[in-house]
């Protein structure tokens, strides 16, 4: 399948996200409560010249979370170190990245709630006492040691903070969940975007953007780089309301932020269901897509802007998806 261009996964190959990424607390765009209390624990820790506690980020894809864990090393002058849940299959994978932190350093480990369960173990008394237990040698003579670690600082990031062990959550000093953005502070993040990559953008293209983005800088700033595209070639060279509305149009992105994936997922859901309710595996297999992306990327939207409402039998469409279609819910029913 063709890359969405309104997916809110984070890519391997996309530097672009990484090349306007704001490096301070100042620069950051939106989730002012968590900012301002991130600034005081930051101040707090180092004006005691010890490491911050560990921080658990979490909410919806595309928000902000490995931006938040780069300001936040940053901000407290240390190195960054990264890793991702998936990547850490053996507990010699955590062990290797454990070892190579000094003094301060913040370990960011995205996807956490991905790590197996017995690796996750092994970073129990790394986060608590700041020491390393493994085992060495083979089954017959075996014996642990322990490791004595740098203080350093866990940020832990994850689209699905109920499927973290209670053990792991708790030993967590700060949890802080992302919400999704207003329509002015995404208008706000794509003019920077525009200036950070010298394209003049008029308010109004921004604010378009920022109504069909799914309240994800993520998605704002792909939006963005699709509509440049448009504004370099068939325009003028600078992104206004006509080319934005143009481009998006073409892009099949529709005025709620709903692509195509999105629209067969509703036509699924009541053309071939009659509105449900219906499992989403079912869905899934209907529209050819995994699981994992129908819950973690397509129907988070959907649930917060009202499309549809997922109840014990099933997801089931709402009056606002028939409308949205233009579908008549009795005509759909016969």
């Amino acid at each position: 399948m063709d890359e969405r261009v309104i997916t809110t996964e984070e890519l391997e190959t996309d530097s672009f996200e990484q090349s306007i990424r704001p490096l301070t607390l100042d620069e950051y765009v939106g989730q002012d409560e968590i900012k301002e209390n991130l600034r005081v624990f930051i101040e707090a820790a180092k004006m005691r010249e010890e490491s911050l506690d560990h921080v658990l980020l979490y909410g919806p894809p595309g928000l902000g979370k490995t931006t938040l864990a780069h300001i936040i090393a940053n901000e407290l002058g240390c190195n960054l170190k990264t890793a991702s849940g998936p990547s850490l299959e053996k507990s010699g994978d955590l062990a290797a990245v454990l070892s190579t932190l000094e003094p301060g350093d913040v370990l960011f480990i995205d996807e956490i709630h991905r790590m197996p369960k017995f690796v996750e173990e092994i970073l129990y008394p790394a986060m608590e006492d700041f020491e390393l237990d493994i085992i060495i040698g083979t089954d017959g003579k075996s014996r642990s040691i322990k490791i004595d670690l740098p203080p350093f600082t866990l940020v832990g990031a994850t689209t699905r903070a109920g499927d973290l062990s209670g053990p792991l959550r708790d030993r967590f000093g700060i949890v802080a969940k992302l919400n999704y953005y207003k329509d002015t502070e995404l208008q706000q993040i794509v003019k920077r975007t525009g200036r950070v990559l010298s394209m003049s953008i008029d308010d109004d293209a921004a604010l378009e953007i920022a109504r069909r983005c799914r309240k994800t800088p993520r998605v704002a700033n792909r939006l963005f780089k699709r509509v440049r595209d448009f504004a370099l070639v068939d325009g003028t060279g600078t992104i206004d309301y006509k080319i934005t509305i143009d481009s998006l149009k073409k892009l099949k992105v529709d005025e709620y932020g709903l692509d195509q994936i999105d629209i067969e997922y509703l036509e699924a859901l009541i053309d071939k269901f009659n509105g449900g309710p219906v499992g989403v595996e079912t869905i899934a297999t209907a529209i050819g897509e995994e699981v994992t992306t129908i819950e973690d990327v397509v129907e988070p939207f959907l649930l917060q802007e009202g499309f549809i409402k997922r109840t014990q039998r099933g997801r089931v469409a709402t009056d606002k998806a028939y409308d949205h279609l233009q579908i008549d819910r009795q005509e759909s029913l016969f």
